[in-house]
């Protein structure tokens, strides 16, 4: 039941549909958010593949990007920008929280997704299929570590003011350990072992988010894990990159 809670919370596919889950079951879904990866990053890559036999992969890649947002219903953009437009426009807790709160997106969130999908769009040089595989690998990696917010952090908000109604559980020892397997099977399945160093960019890049949001928020928010998710992505792409180059 946890992990149709967390096919429902995570894409906008109609698993509700299948059968009612139990509002508790949604404290529990962020350990299957890797699982959850597997689809979106799946649809992703396999978007990015059919496209890419007939289309330049520059327009396949666009494509593919198009695809996830529609699957997921722009659940992490939305994080991203409230979460530059809070800690881009204020300097206490309290305010970057009201920000973060707030529907209408501002300058900083607006400027952050638009370099986020410029640099996402320059990723159309590599090959095909090495793309691919960076969108499946990079997609399930990214959410585990972005996953691990909840076990270093303490929630930011009370319950009733969570956008999501919803404050997620710390993960147990199982609920760990499935989490990890999750997102880090497809990379040793998938991914070259020359690449397999661009790992450790996303587990930088969410110590660094960790420390900040514990100095500003002393906690996270569900905006602040949609944001991590992406920029962990983003810098696993470019340790990737990187790697290639040299």
């Amino acid at each position: 039941m946890n992990i149709l809670a967390a096919f429902i919370f995570f894409t906008r596919l109609p698993f509700w549909k299948i059968k009612e889950v139990p509002a508790e079951c949604f404290k529990h879904v962020v350990p299957y958010w890797p699982l959850a990866g597997w689809l979106t990053g799946g649809i992703m890559a396999g978007t990015l593949w059919l496209a890419g036999q007939i289309l330049p992969i520059s327009i396949a890649w666009g494509m593919a990007v198009i695809a996830r947002l529609l699957v997921t219903g722009c659940l992490h953009e939305d994080g991203l920008a409230d979460f530059l437009d809070g800690f881009g426009g204020a300097t206490t807790r309290e305010r970057t929280l009201a920000i973060m709160k707030d529907s209408h997106i501002g300058s900083y969130g607006v400027i952050g997704l638009i370099i986020y999908f410029l640099l996402l769009s320059q990723l159309s040089f590599l090959p095909l299929h090495l793309l691919c595989i960076l969108v499946f690998c990079g997609d399930c990696w990214s959410k585990f570590c972005a996953s691990q917010l909840i076990n270093y952090l303490p929630y930011a908000r009370k319950e009733e003011d969570s956008k999501a109604k919803v404050i997620y559980n710390r993960m147990n020892w199982h609920e760990l350990l499935t989490a990890f397997i999750c997102g880090l099977l497809p990379l040793i399945v998938l991914l070259p072992v020359k690449l397999w160093a661009a790992t450790l960019f996303p587990l930088l890049t969410f110590v660094l988010l960790c420390r900040l949001m514990k100095r500003r928020l002393q906690g996270y928010t569900g905006d602040c894990c949609g944001a991590a998710f992406l920029l962990c992505e983003l810098s696993f792409y470019i340790g990737s990159v990187i790697l290639i180059m040299n």
